[in-house]
This record gives structure tokens, C-alpha cells and sequence, in this order.
């Protein structure tokens, strides 16, 4: 259901018979005619100095002195405003010598006086700043940084020789930026937790035993109700042709991302004392339900149970298939591995530099061997990629030792995309095939990039979509984002990342038709 407008977006019934009686000229024009005659005359005393100062200055190059040529230009001038009659032989010489300099200056006085004309002009009539809709919409996209190459007539082999593509610019978005559109042709106003007021959910934050979720809120306000409700039913299957049409089409794809509420948490939430010296990004925190709790290290102390990391579910609704958390701080390199030990995962997917512009990362694993909370993790091999390096670790605690393999993928910018699509399709199916080589005992795979939600979002999105695709024949990205964004708020955290995985599976189903057959 639509909301209703707001008040202010409404005319009253006084507004609307004033717009139908005619007004007297409006104050504004009056300001606009003042301001044009003030141009008007500042670029006409400008006219006149540049053609003084041009003729004194022509005066000396022809062999004047300053003094001398200063004369000889108030005698032309004298001459020219003048009205007595001179002789014929006074106006021959005054001709001979002010024809050639009043000619050197006449381009210069030109181009102010146009410029005067046209900056008059621009002042009487104001340019209208009243887009249409769609313009403004327009206006708040950013074309992505990759290209869709066509791959139809391509060959199999040339998926891997894309060539990079400039970077642009791209959103800042840790916010909802979803723009005002037309209320019949939205389902659900997006609105995320971050704009609402008197939520109770805060009410459910409250200790937790370790592996466990929190209970979702009973009490919502309105709002958060149309956002789980839009979240929750939100949903546009499609088969492998739609797939490669609906790729293609980057205004349907951007309007489709913003009408899909963002469900950041709002930060008064987590108004703890210490909290916010754990979140790497004040704005970006984990939702309440699915958040990770750590075992206590002392009795009723909730910031030994806190840490920036929510459970995800799976392909098919498996639960407890992925953790998507930021990239640890210097405070947090502790609690990091503590979750790692406590939930037992056996891969870590870092997909961010340690620094880019500033800090992105922490360093969080030894060259050699280091022990954090008692844990002790030692590097047993490491392997170089093209795209991304392999560090497997041993992981040990008190009698008990495991294995983790830690990819990590740096060719990947912030709030941006990769420029070569076959990478990152390679390191999610190994990443894949990995999981499924894990104990039975394993947990889940831990997804970090720097706040844990953009190219998090997009990774964990493609894996289980790439899944989908092999088992149902179809991939539904809007359903896929929804339910990443009820566990976690904000996942794909860009329109242009949320394009970037519809290329991305268009690129994948083409391989899966050109495989050959056994």
C-alpha cells in the first residue's frame, strides 16, 4: 500500500484560488532588472578602461614614453568627444595615428561587451532548475565501471580476455538513497531503520548465549513493517534469457535496487557504553536478530559478546551458511578470532586491500605464528593467484587443532567493481568447492570486506545465486538481495554492484550452456 503524501507536499484550498488569480509583477523581477542594469553598466566602465589601457599601452610599444603616451591618449579622447570643428590638416594627423590602435582594441571591447550582453541577458531570464522526474532520478545514477561486453558471439575462451574499463564514480551510499517516485508504481516506500523514530527493537538487545540468534522484535513501528513485509515477499525470477535482456538494461536494474529498502539498523539501538569503539563505521552495525554473540569472558558483560558479524542464510534458506562481518579493527583482531574459533569456520574470504586512501583493514593474521585469546594460529602454506593469495592456517586452542584456509582478493575497489568479471567467478566456485570438502563439524564461511556489506554482499549474493542457477534453471537477484538484507542491512551496497552480479551470473549461465557435455 502507498503512503499518503506528506502535509507539507500539500496545497491548501487558499494556495490553490491564489495560483488561479493573477499576481502583480513579482519582487523577483524587480531584483533581476536591478541586477541586469548593475551588469550592464560595471562591463561598459570595463569597455572603456580595457580601450584606455589598450591605447596607452600601444602608445609606449610604438616607441612612447608612459607620460607622453598618457597625453596623447587624452588628446584623443579630447579629439573624439570634441564637438568643435578642427582643421582638416588636426583630424589627418589624429586620423593617421588613433586608426591603427582604435582598430588593435576593438577585438578586446568586443568580447567584454558580448560577455556583458550575455550575462544581462542570463540575469532577466532564469534558467529553469525544475527538472522532471526522471531527470532527477537520472541524476542520482552512476554509470558502472564495467562493461557488458556481447557475449553471444564470442567464444568460449575469450570469457577470460576481458579487457578493463576506466573506473567512474559511484555512490557514497551507506545510507538509503532512494529518491521520491511516483507513489502508484511503488509497493513499499524504502525506508531504512536508520530514519525511524520510537522503534522498539532495541527492547529484544539483551544478553545472548554464544551461536545463537536473537529473537526478532515483536514490536515494530509502521515503517519497519513495510520494510521486513517488502523484504520478506520481494521477488522477480528469472530464466537465462531474461537474465542475459534484464543485464543489459541498467535503468531497470537501478530502479529495481532502489525501490528494495537498504534496513540499516538505527545506531540508538546500540546505545551501549564501548560499543562504538568495536564498529569500524558508526553507521554500519549488525541487525539485531541474526547477530553474532561471543561467549562471555565475565558475567553479564554485553561488549565481551559483541561483535560487527551476522549470520546469513544460504541457497534454499539454509541457515548459518555464511557470516558477513567488517574488516577487523585494531581493538577487534581478538574477537575476530575468537568467532572463528567459536563457530568453528573453516575459510575466511577477505576481499579488500589493508589500505585504500586510508585504513581498510587490519592486519589480523601472523607472517609466521601469533596468539590471540589463548588461540594460537600458525601459516602452513601459502600460494600466489593472479587475483587473490591462499594462506592455509592451523588454528589451535588449548588441545584441539583445525584447519582455515584464508582467500584473499584484491582486486576489488571500494564501493566499486572489478573490472574482469572470470576472477571472482573463479575464486566463488573454489571458495564453494572448499566448503563442501569441510567437516560435517565445520560452521560457517566467514565473508569480510571493510564495513561488510558491498562487495560482502555481492559475493555471498553470487555464490548462492550461482547455486540456484545450476539447480532450479532460474536466478532471482531481488529475492536473494531481500533476504541478505533482512539478516545484514545494506548488502550490495551499490546500483552499480547490484548490476555488477546480474553481469556476473549472465557470464556464468553462458558458461554452463557452452560446457560440454559428459
Amino acid at each position: 500500500m502507498a503512503e499518503l503524501p506528506d502535509e507539507q507536499d500539500m496545497l491548501t484550498e487558499e494556495e490553490i484560488e491564489g495560483s488561479l488569480t493573477p499576481s502583480p509583477l513579482p519582487t523577483s523581477l524587480w531584483r533581476r532588472m536591478w541586477r541586469a542594469s548593475i551588469t550592464a553598466v560595471a562591463y561598459l566602465l570595463l569597455y572603456i578602461l580595457s580601450q584606455v589601457t589598450g591605447l596607452w599601452v600601444l602608445y609606449m610599444l610604438n616607441g612612447y614614453r608612459a607620460f607622453p603616451a598618457a597625453y596623447k591618449v587624452l588628446g584623443l579622447l579630447q579629439y573624439i568627444l570634441s564637438s568643435t570643428e578642427s582643421s582638416d590638416q588636426q583630424m589627418e594627423i589624429w586620423r593617421v595615428e588613433c586608426v591603427c590602435p582604435l582598430l588593435a582594441t576593438l577585438f578586446l571591447g568586443v568580447v567584454i561587451l558580448g560577455t556583458g550582453a550575455l550575462l544581462c541577458i542570463r540575469t532577466l531570464v532564469p534558467c529553469n532548475s525544475t527538472g522532471s522526474h526522471e531527470d532527477r532520478r537520472q541524476s542520482m545514477s552512476r554509470q558502472p565501471s564495467f562493461t557488458y561486453s556481447e557475449w553471444t558471439d564470442a567464444k568460449q575462451e575469450d570469457f577470460y580476455d576481458l579487457d578493463a574499463v576506466p573506473e567512474t564514480p559511484v555512490f557514497d551510499c551507506f545510507m538509503d538513497m532512494k529518491t521520491d517516485g511516483d507513489p502508484t508504481t511503488l509497493k513499499v516506500k524504502p525506508v531504512g531503520l536508520q530514519e525511524r523514530r520510537g522503534s522498539n527493537v532495541s527492547l529484544t538487545l539483551d544478553m545472548c548465549t554464544s551461536g545463537t540468534t536473537e529473537p526478532y522484535g515483536a514490536l515494530l513501528s509502521p515503517r519497519d513493517q513495510s520494510t521486513q513485509e517488502y523484504l520478506e515477499n520481494a521477488s522477480n525470477p528469472l530464466t537465462p534469457a531474461q537474465l542475459h535482456m534484464r543485464a543489459l538494461d541498467d535503468s531497470a536494474l537501478q530502479t529495481e535496487f532502489y525501490e528494495a529498502p537498504m534496513n540499516f539498523v538505527d545506531p540508538k539501538e546500540y546505545n551501549i557504553p564501548g560499543v562504538v569503539r568495536k564498529n569500524r563505521y558508526k553507521t554500519i552495525l549488525p541487525n539485531t536478530h541474526s547477530r553474532v554473540c561471543l561467549q562471555e569472558t565475565k558475567e553479564d558483560d554485553f561488549l565481551s559478546t559483541y561483535i560487527n558479524a551476522n549470520y546469513l542464510k544460504g541457497y534454499g534458506g539454509q541457515e548459518k551458511v555464511y557470516i558477513a562481518t567488517q574488516g577487523p579493527t585494531v581493538n577487534t583482531v581478538g574477537d575476530f578470532w575468537r568467532m572463528v574459533w567459536q563457530e568453528r569456520c573453516p575459510i575466511i574470504v577477505m576481499i579488500t586491500n589493508i589500505e585504500e586512501k586510508n585504513e581498510k583493514c587490519t592486519e589480523y593474521w601472523p607472517e609466521d605464528s601469533v596468539t590471540y585469546e589463548g588461540i594460537e594460529i600458525t601459516i602452513q602454506q601459502f600460494i600466489q593467484a593472479d587475483d587473490y593469495s591462499l594462506r592455509i592456517f592451523t588454528v589451535k586452542y588449548e588441545s584441539e587443532e583445525r584447519s582455515l584456509r584464508h582467500y584473499w582478493y584484491t582486486s576489488w575497489p571500494d564501493q566499486k567493481t572489478p573490472d574482469k568479471a572470470p576472477p571472482l567467478l573463479q575464486l566463488v566456485q573454489e571458495v564453494e568447492e572448499a566448503r563442501k570438502q569441510a567437516l560435517p563439524s565445520s560452521g560457517p564461511v566467514i565473508v569480510h570486506c571493510s564495513a561488510g556489506i558491498g562487495r560482502t554482499g555481492c559475493f555471498i549474493a553470487t555464490a548462492i545465486l550461482c547455486e540456484q542457477l545450476r539447480h532450479e534453471g532460474v536466478v532471482d537477484v531481488l529475492r536473494t538481495t531481500s533476504q541478505l538484507r533482512l539478516d545484514r542491512g545494506g548488502m550490495i551496497q551499490t546500483a552499480e554492484q547490484y548490476q555488477f552480479v546480474h553481469h556476473v551470473l549472465s557470464l556464468y549461465e553462458r558458461q554452463l550452456t557452452w560446457r560440454p557435455e559428459e
